[in-house]
């Protein structure tokens, strides 16, 4: 099932945070109800919120609430497979409910993951915000409504935000069970690639001019026997934590290549590159290696970098891209409008691509974010950039992207991420 977009719930969104209110999340969540499918929801709460707002003002709270909700919709976007609707609680409040099926076990995963994320540095205005948020979780019961699902969720938030040294709560009172720990889900990771569990995917991308099949990018997944699916994001913490980041990226560099060998032209395979490769010295000819033996053309090849890949050393990366595109590589900025936009890289790197985040798209109906969506697109214009538009799920936002000039798009509206042999089956059609 798609994810569910705000906009096709609700005409009322929140004006801070862009996201739906309760109500409207109430109303899907009974939609889903009444229909039996399973339902998984955690409710978030940031401690001590109004000392943010005290000590920095009330602008730069308002800041901080609209990255926590722009946390929350890209985390669900890249880990969860059902649909789901993320919404704006009163104050420091926001919901996050999915129908995906998973063990108590992976919801908690899910859970701890997302106040991981919120809990990470926020820059506003000059300064660095550190949030205290905490979490309630809880699984339908059989004939359970919206009313009581929420109303239980409520209070065990009610508890955790109280208690001293928790940040999660299950709604039925137990405590979150300690699961798998960190360094059973490292040692787990050392042997999923030798026991093929972490999986390549394609998410296609589509032509705007004539809405044809343009290529697509390659994610990766951990099918872990245990947990079920984990996304990209959560993988690649642990193979952080576990040393074995380098490992994972040639592993899925070295899959989706040869995935993508037979593919008829002119389709393009996108690679994402993480800040560790970009710092192992002999990356552009490690890479280089590997498309030469996969026997995929390196023309059609196009890798995307991010903010964060470059802050490290951007002299190194920049080397190493240059000589990766002078191999006939293409290079794409990733997640553009996402972070600080810092448009130093676009003078120093051998860009040929600019990938609007999905934040982009989905306020392009403000005439001030059109705006900076046409601003952004006559800057990569001057610069000879071509732009790929991500996030695109309705068919507005294909005919916004098309009618403004993108090149590419990709998104839920066309397709979810596909298998090899369905993404081939698709090429072929």
């Amino acid at each position: 099932m798609d994810a569910v977009h705000p906009d096709a719930l609700s005409p009322r969104l929140d004006a801070l945070t862009g996201l739906p209110g309760r109500d409207a999340a109430r109303l899907r969540l009974g939609e889903w109800l009444d229909r039996g499918e399973p339902v998984h929801a955690l409710l978030i709460g940031l401690r001590r919120f109004d000392a943010v707002n005290l000590a920095y003002g009330s602008a730069a709270g308002d800041a901080a609430l609209a990255e926590v909700a722009a946390r929350i919709r890209h985390f669900a976007h890249g880990e969860i497979d059902g649909a789901w609707i993320a919404a704006r609680g009163g104050g420091g409040q926001f919901l996050l409910i999915a129908t995906e099926a998973c063990s108590r076990e992976r919801w908690q995963m899910v859970g701890g993951q997302v106040l991981d994320l919120l809990a990470g540095p926020i820059p506003v205005g000059g300064h660095t915000l550190r949030l205290s948020p905490r979490g309630a979780l809880i699984r339908s019961l059989g004939g359970e409504d919206s009313d009581s699902l929420l109303d239980r969720l409520g209070q065990a938030l009610s508890s955790v935000m109280t208690a001293t040294g928790r940040r999660m709560l299950w709604a039925d009172g137990e405590a979150t069970r300690a699961g798998r720990s960190a360094a059973q889900l490292e040692g787990d990771l050392l042997r999923a690639i030798d026991l093929g569990e972490i999986e390549v995917v394609f998410q296609p991308q589509w032509s705007c001019a004539d809405d044809r099949l343009a290529g697509a990018e390659a994610l990766a997944r951990w099918n872990h026997p245990r947990l079920g699916r984990i996304g990209a994001g959560a993988l690649f913490a642990i193979a952080e934590r576990a040393d074995h980041v380098a490992q994972l990226s040639r592993h899925i560099a070295q899959t989706a290549l040869v995935g993508a060998r037979d593919w008829p032209k002119p389709l393009r395979l996108s690679l994402n590159v993480t800040p560790n490769d970009l710092a192992q010295g002999n990356f552009a000819q490690d890479l280089a290696a590997l498309v030469s033996a996969s026997g995929f053309p390196a023309e059609r090849l196009t890798l995307e970098v991010t903010e964060q890949v470059l802050l490290a050393d951007i002299a190194q990366a920049a080397l190493a891209l240059e000589e990766l595109a002078a191999r006939g590589m293409r290079i794409a900025l990733d997640d553009f409008g996402a972070g600080f936009c810092n448009f130093r890289y676009l003078k120093l790197l051998p860009l040929h691509y600019l990938k609007l985040d999905r934040s982009m798209i989905e306020g392009a109906e403000d005439p001030r974010d059109l705006a900076v969506l046409r601003a952004i697109l006559a800057m990569a214009g001057a610069l000879d950039l071509s732009v790929i538009a991500e996030g695109v799920e309705s068919e507005a936002q294909r005919r916004l992207v098309a009618a403004e000039g993108c090149a590419t798009y990709q998104g839920f509206l066309r397709a979810q991420p596909l298998g090899a042999s369905e993404f081939m089956a698709l090429a072929r059609a």
